[in-house]
């Protein structure tokens, strides 16, 4: 079976068929359908790599993350895979571990195939990814980073909305020593949700305590290493805010481990909001950035930028607004000694 009967069968030309095939936008609607019905009846399965020789496209996008067993991206991944199967389109997906040499290599993979165009989201190494592939002419995506310049793409993250919510929530709960664990601030991300949390207590009046200001690394250990401090420290939160949700998940860990009841002695916010958040005792309030809506987003800029004549000089900015989403790991702020503390005492005087 060859494209000239299927031609045929359809009853257009060979051309016809082959721009339907190839899902070119200036063909007859009713002619593609005709086409497209020949082709599912008799289970043709165009040659791609013949079809990209012809086009000069080969319809495939590349999709590099940082660390794919991270809960933040399989989201992406499922969501900008789904919308490019969608559109025709195949996705070349490689995830860095934040290891030069192995991005090195995906980034070398994709130029092999002739991907049409890049969605970087890796929060991290950017710069190195930017400088191999800007010389490339492709059409590329970043998060948060993404330069002013031609076939370039910038989506970028409105941490202050869903921050800015977040302590308004805790300060109508009366907590006052609120803690915050940041990611670790080589990457500009964790810079800028941190810069986030200090503008929203500035905001409202309340002074942001050094002490109650911790780096973490974006893991659980991380977050159970930060609130080893901050749980033992002679000033003590009453709420701590995360700059993601595992940070959030070794929090209540360490929490649980000293004795501190979520949310009664102490309520803790994340921020991503990956599916696990949800199923955590008690469920984790969140900063949440859809990452479904993140993947769509990607994958929109550079089906824009693929089809677009001329590119814009200054690249195109795509705005991802954060939300805070309620659950059950806040509660009004403690007037009396932690749950821990108290048992203690009780057990001291027994």
């Amino acid at each position: 079976m060859d494209l000239r009967e299927i031609a045929r069968r359809a009853g257009v030309s060979t051309a016809t068929a082959s721009r339907a095939i190839n899902r070119v936008t200036n063909v007859d609607p009713l002619l593609s359908r005709r086409v497209w019905k020949v082709v599912d009846e008799l289970g043709y399965y165009p040659n791609t790599q013949a079809r990209a020789l012809v086009s000069g496209k080969s319809r495939i996008f590349g999709l590099i993350v940082s660390e794919i067993t991270n809960p933040f991206f399989p989201e992406i991944v499922a969501t900008f895979e789904r919308i490019a199967v969608e559109h025709g389109y195949e996705i070349l997906l490689t995830s860095t571990v934040h290891d030069p040499k192995l991005m090195a290599s995906s980034v070398r993979r994709m130029m092999e195939r002739r991907v049409d165009g890049v969605a970087v989201i890796t929060f991290g190494m950017e710069e190195l990814l930017l400088e191999d592939l800007q010389l490339r002419q492709l059409p590329l995506v970043f998060v948060d980073v993404g330069p002013a310049l031609p076939r370039i793409s910038n989506i970028r993250i409105d941490y202050l909305h869903g921050i800015r919510q977040a302590i308004q929530h805790l300060a109508a709960l009366r907590h006052r020593r609120i803690g915050f664990v940041s990611g670790p601030l080589w990457l500009k991300s964790a810079i800028a949700r941190k810069d986030a949390f200090l503008q929203s207590m500035q905001e409202i009046g309340f002074a942001s305590d050094p002490r109650l200001i911790m780096e973490g690394n974006h893991t659980t250990e991380g977050g159970m290493a930060a609130a080893a401090q901050l749980l033992n420290a002679p000033i003590k939160p009453t709420a701590i805010l995360c700059s993601n949700d595992l940070t959030a998940i070794g929090v209540m860990k360490k929490s649980d481990e000293e004795g501190v009841v979520i949310p009664h002695d102490l309520s803790l916010i994340g921020f991503d909001d990956v599916r696990l958040a949800q199923f955590m005792s008690p469920p984790l309030t969140t900063v949440q950035m859809s990452q479904a809506e993140l993947g769509r987003l990607a994958f929109k800029a550079l089906l824009a930028e693929v089809e677009r004549e001329i590119p814009t000089l200054h690249g195109t900015e795509y705005i991802l607004r954060t939300n805070l989403l309620l659950r059950k790991s806040t509660a009004m702020a403690p007037t009396g000694a932690p749950r821990s503390e108290r048992n203690g005492a009780a057990r001291q005087l027994k």
